[in-house]
């Protein structure tokens, strides 16, 4: 069961999950797990391989029905929706594996996402109007990201924590109210790492973002609120200095040198 939280954060609930269980067969991946997102803040979720947490972003996402729970974005129950849907309502996300057009330049990967947005697809005969909101929303999320510089580069030339980037500046240019972001830092360098906490830093302000993170520098920089998941169930939530001090976390997943 989920221990209590502390008092909500100030601004606006933009994402509730309440109770949600996800079971393979006999095994609890995630078992009673509650969060809630809000505008401004980042919530962190971390824990050891294999605790639930990126099944967890998946039951968020839509990428897997639960079995029990709900899930609401916005203000609207989207519990079982189609992850197109979910999307459709405001909300982004990355994976663990990198999810980008390898051969497309920079600028068609995001443009591609910014043009999902659009009622129907491009046409022929579609308005000038359209092409126009459309690249608006892809230079916007490309400035954002920081590849302003990298615009015409091939995806796969590009280094890997730029690829990273590109792939939250394919979200932000779908106009998400929610990211979801897997594992955002994983694999990257020292200087690639901390350029990643500051585009999270920076569009965190008009986003409420769940992070699943190993990297625990980078999660006790930029989380408002920690979630701890250790065999599909949540054993501590509270802000980053209470998670810190919990005498179970620190014996089941950060140890001493936290």
């Amino acid at each position: 069961m989920n221990k209590p939280s502390p008092a909500a954060p100030a601004g606006q609930s933009l994402l509730s999950a309440t109770h949600l269980t996800k079971r393979f067969g006999g095994l609890a991946a995630v078992n009673d797990v509650s969060v809630e997102l809000w505008r401004n803040h980042i919530h962190a979720v971390i824990g050891p391989n294999g605790a639930g947490k990126s099944t967890l972003t998946h039951l968020l996402s839509g990428d897997l029905p639960p079995t029990s729970g709900s899930v609401t974005l916005g203000g609207e129950d989207v519990t079982g929706h189609s992850p197109e849907a979910i999307s459709r309502q405001g909300l982004g996300r990355s994976y663990q594996k990198t999810n980008i057009f390898l051969p497309f330049t920079v600028w068609e990967n995001v443009r591609l996402a910014a043009q999902s947005r659009q009622p129907q697809a491009a046409r022929w005969l579609s308005s000038a109007s359209n092409f126009i909101a459309t690249n608006a929303r892809a230079e916007r999320a490309i400035e954002l990201s920081g590849l302003k510089n990298r615009t015409a580069n091939v995806a796969g030339t590009i280094s890997h924590g730029e690829q990273r980037q590109l792939e939250i500046a394919m979200s932000l240019a779908t106009e998400p109210q929610v990211l979801l972001l897997d594992e955002p830092l994983a694999g990257m360098g020292v200087v690639e790492a901390e350029r990643m906490v500051q585009l999270l830093l920076a569009i965190k302000k008009d986003h409420a973002i769940l992070l699943v993170e190993h990297d625990m520098d980078a999660v006790f920089t930029l989380a408002d609120q920690l979630t701890v998941m250790v065999n599909g169930q949540v054993i501590a939530s509270g802000t980053p200095q209470q998670v810190r001090a919990d005498a179970g976390v620190q014996s089941a997943y950060l140890g001493d040198a936290h």
